[in-house]
């Protein structure tokens, strides 16, 4: 005789709420910013911002995530006002995709 599963949707629910999804979550958001920290680009000595971007790396989480706030959620983020202009770069500056690259290599 097969063995049968019935679905909880409440359980399920459950579970994409629990501690131990939410520190998973945790894990690897701290991955993708120790691999951006580490492949993030500074200027020379020169350069008044230099280091200043690779610094601004931060991991936020909650259980309350997700397009419908139903799940656990970790997120990754630069609080540097110029970390767009390194992600997608400018007319006169090359793009760097550090977290694009980042969450790539170190996201498991």
């Amino acid at each position: 005789m097969a063995a049968r599963f019935k679905m909880s949707r409440k359980g399920v629910g459950q579970l994409l709420r629990s501690p131990m999804i939410l520190a998973e979550m945790v894990r690897r958001a701290e991955l993708i910013q120790s691999t951006g920290e580490v492949i993030a680009p500074v200027g020379g000595p020169s350069d008044p911002h230099s280091g200043r971007y690779k610094e601004n790396f931060f991991v936020t989480s909650t259980t309350r995530g997700g397009r419908r706030r139903d799940r656990a959620t970790a997120t990754v983020g630069n609080g540097s006002y110029y970390a767009r202009w390194v992600e997608y770069g400018t007319e006169k500056v090359d793009a760097h995709h550090v977290m694009l690259r980042a969450a790539q290599a170190g996201g498991d």
